[in-house]
């Protein structure tokens, strides 16, 4: 027995509320217990729940990041770069729809003295390459938008959309030209 009482006096003194009894935990806790009601018969009353708050009227919109300055950057790219291929476009297009003032004016710069056998056979290839022109601009425009709306670097897409469609645009361009044998002679005289 005097082993326990040693041991009794070697523990450490006990927390607050570490060897409280039932009665003093309810009356600290302020609720009812459930199993002492029981046994002395008395009615148990339910817990009194708090109300959840009421939801906010308007609905929360997180809050966006505030673009950054490369992303700033890469639209400000990217708008110039269409209205470029835009101002590029519109002025093309009226140029093709006369393909006879067209080729003679190119063959002026180029400084070849020729003429096309026949200046309607062009008029289709032509109708043909500023069709194709003002579609490929309206497509590298809603593919740049898309993109940028989804938050990617967009700058690139009006750039190689400008390359491809004006590289297609001149083969559509060119090929009455170079199906013309007296352009091809004129061409020869001219390189030789």
């Amino acid at each position: 027995m005097s082993d326990d009482r040693a041991n009794a006096d070697s523990r450490p003194a006990p927390q607050y509320g570490e060897y409280a009894t039932p009665e003093e935990q309810r009356a600290r806790i302020q609720q009812p217990d459930a199993t002492f009601a029981l046994d002395t018969g008395q009615a148990v009353e339910a817990p009194v729940e708090e109300a959840a708050p009421a939801a906010p009227s308007k609905p929360v919109v997180p809050v966006l990041a505030a673009p950054t300055r490369g992303r700033v950057t890469d639209r400000i790219i990217t708008y110039a770069l269409l209205g470029y291929g835009l101002f590029s476009t519109i002025t093309a297009i009226p140029t093709m729809t006369d393909y006879s003032t067209f080729a003679s004016n190119l063959f002026s710069v180029m400084g070849v003295d020729a003429t096309l056998s026949d200046p309607a056979a062009g008029n289709g290839w032509a109708l043909a390459a500023a069709i194709f022109l003002g579609l490929g601009w309206l497509a590298t425009a809603t593919l740049s938008w898309a993109n940028l709306r989804a938050g990617r670097y967009s700058w690139w897409i009006p750039l190689v959309g400008g390359i491809v469609f004006n590289f297609i645009t001149g083969i559509l361009i060119i090929i009455p030209i170079m199906n013309d044998p007296s352009v091809l002679d004129a061409l020869m005289a001219t390189a030789g």
